[in-house]
This record gives C-alpha cells, structure tokens and sequence, in this order.
C-alpha cells in the first residue's frame, strides 16, 4: 500500500431514476491500495454503482466516503479519481502525447511537469515509441494502454475502469489483465474495476463484489468466493465451466444430518438438516473440475450418459446427463475418449461438494 492509498466507504447507498429503484441500499467498505472487482451479470448495477463513485452519477440515498469526507455532492473533477472507460475515448486528430497531455493542459499545469508525468506513464506502460502516433496507427491493446496512460498522468488516489477489456481479442485480454494488475503492484493505488466476466475477477481482484439486480450477494477474496459461496447465484457465477446444480430429494433424517437422492444415488450431506423433513427439496452443487469417472475421484454419483465430448488439449469437456435428465459437465485431466451415447459411472470429491435449500442459499 502506498502512502496516498485511500478509502472508499458506500454507506446505504441508493440510486432511483424516477420511481425505478435500481441500487438498494448498498453498504461496502473499499481499504486503501486494495484492488476491488465489482463482477455481475448485464443490468446488476456494477457500472451504475461505479460511475456514482466517480461523480457521474447522482447518489438518491445514502453516503459514499473518500477517506472518510462525505463526497455526494462533490463535483466528480475535485474527488481525486482517473476513469478509464471499455471505449478508449482518444481525440482522433491527436498524437498520443497530446492524447496524454490534453487533461493537464487544460488544468493550466506547467509544461515541464506536463513533460514529466507524460514520460512517467510512458515507461510504465512501456509506449514511449508511440508518443508520436495518431490513434489510428495503433492497435487495440496499444489504445487501451493510451487510455489507461491518461489516467495515469493525471495521478489520481483512486483508479476506476468500466469493463476496460470488452473490446480486446481473447490474447490481449489476458495480456492486459496481467498489465493491469502488474501496473496496481507498482502503483498501490486503489483501483474499482468492473467487468462481467468472471475470469477477470478471479485472476485480478484482492476483493471481488458479486452484484445482482442492484443488491451486493457476497463480498470476499476470489478463493474465499469460490470455495464457500453463500448462496446459489454466487457459487453459479464464479468458476468456469460453471457448477452443476442437480435437483434433489431428502430421503432420510438423522438427527442434524441426512441423505438425499442425488441422480438416483443416495447421497450423505455433510450439511446439517436441522429444519429439513423427508421429501423436502435441495440443490446438490459440485463444480466440474471435482468430479471424475473413476473410483479415486471419490463417491459415486450417478451413472449418466455422454451427450457431447470437448477436446481441449490439456483437458478433457465432457457433458452428460443423469437418467432423470440433469445435465452435468465434468472436467477430466488430459485427453480422454469417450463414445457419445455411451454410459459412464460419474464420482466426486466428497469434500467439495455444495448443498442450498429452496431458498437459494448455503446449507
């Protein structure tokens, strides 16, 4: 963490557009340096929540705090953040050094220190052979870097980017994930990031802020997240290929405990059932990579059918469906093969595997 590092606090926040509510009263508390992904799914509110921090939204309720200062009503030029957006937004008729230059310029800062901060984001994000090049000469990731450069230059205390990938082929995307992150090592600012894309997430955040329909569902570290979700949405949002959810029956209770029938197969939950009788419903979820076709994989599941067999190379795709009609994809290592139509004994981990109630949330 830098020393400039700062806070970010949302206190009961609400955004309406007329009598539309679309952010319910959100409370988050963002630590200074911390690099914290807001991930949901198109219409959750992420970019909503993100441009009301950065003053390009009114809030309708409640507070949001940059270092502890309330900063509703502080215009979005005097809160001290560098917005970068999915379009690279870069002046046509401009060379990148202008492109660069331009916001400084405007704020009437010296030319020498103009000079300065241009040449810093250039080395940082390694486009000093660019600075003469107009925007159409560039690639897309070559853009981006230009966009992310004239956040830079502009030495914010707090970074935010509004799906800043979308637009980028999937190498670049991954080339730029690792720059970015790289880049909020070697800076320490604290950094908002939005993206619908899990994967973006997981691999980038400190803090990841699962978002739907305008409520926060779970806040965490990645690995927190993705090894005990809190609820149905959470655990089928993060993790791809995502969990199978089968439908399925209690079948006995023993004491806290019992067992379900899970794809025609009995199955003993380790959750408790205190509240559960016979024949009530449950959501047995298990992610793809937890589940095999041999014995060592761990407890039988179910014998299912293969529908379809993906060939990835280092992996294995396989999707099939239970005698009920369930489908599940299960992830194997290597290259295996396997006839379509075929029948198959699927296991898992019985030490990875979820259960949620009708309401949705973890048992």
């Amino acid at each position: 963490m830098t020393a400039n590092a700062t806070s970010v606090v949302l206190e009961k926040v609400v955004k309406r557009y007329g009598d539309v509510e679309v952010i319910h009263g959100i409370d988050l508390n963002i630590d200074p340096g911390e690099f914290t992904v807001f991930v949901g799914p198109s219409g959750c509110g992420k970019s909503t929540l993100l441009r009301m921090v950065a003053g390009l939204e009114p809030i309708t309720g409640g507070d949001l705090l940059i270092d502890g200062q309330r900063m509703n009503d502080v215009p979005a030029s005097r809160r001290g953040i560098a917005m970068v957006f999915q379009s690279y937004a870069l002046y046509p008729h401009m060379n990148v050094y202008q492109n660069l230059a331009f916001g400084l310029e405007t704020a009437r800062m010296p030319k020498a220190e103009i000079a300065k901060r241009v040449q810093k984001a250039a080395d940082i994000l390694k486009i000093e052979p660019l600075l003469k090049r107009k925007p159409r000469q560039l690639s897309g990731g070559q853009r981006q870097r230009v966009a992310i450069g004239r956040a830079i230059v502009r030495e914010p205390r707090i970074f935010l980017f509004d799906e800043p990938l979308s637009n980028l082929d999937a190498e670049l995307r991954v080339q730029m994930r690792v720059e970015i992150a790289k880049l909020h090592n070697d800076l320490g600012n604290t950094m908002i990031y939005v993206t619908h894309d899990q994967v973006e997430a997981m691999t980038m955040a400190d803090k990841i802020v699962v978002l739907n329909a305008g409520v926060v569902e779970q806040v965490g570290a990645p690995l927190e997240l993705y090894n005990n979700p809190r609820n149905r949405f959470v655990a089928g949002f993060l993790g791809s290929p995502k969990m199978n959810f089968i439908e399925s029956t209690v079948s006995r209770i023993e004491g806290a405990h019992g067992t379900v029938n899970v794809g025609g197969t009995a199955f003993q939950l380790r959750q408790q059932l205190a509240g559960f009788k016979e024949a009530d419903k449950i959501v047995f979820g298990i992610r793809p990579e937890h589940m095999g076709l041999t014995e060592t994989s761990g407890v039988k599941l179910a014998d299912v059918r293969v529908d379809l067999v993906e060939q990835l190379g280092d992996q294995t795709m396989l999707y099939a469906s239970t005698q009920g009609g369930q489908a599940l994809t299960i992830a194997l290592e290597g290259q295996q093969h396997m006839p379509l139509g075929s029948t198959v004994t699927a296991y898992v981990d019985p030490t990875k595997y979820h259960a949620f109630g009708p309401d949705g949330r973890a048992l």
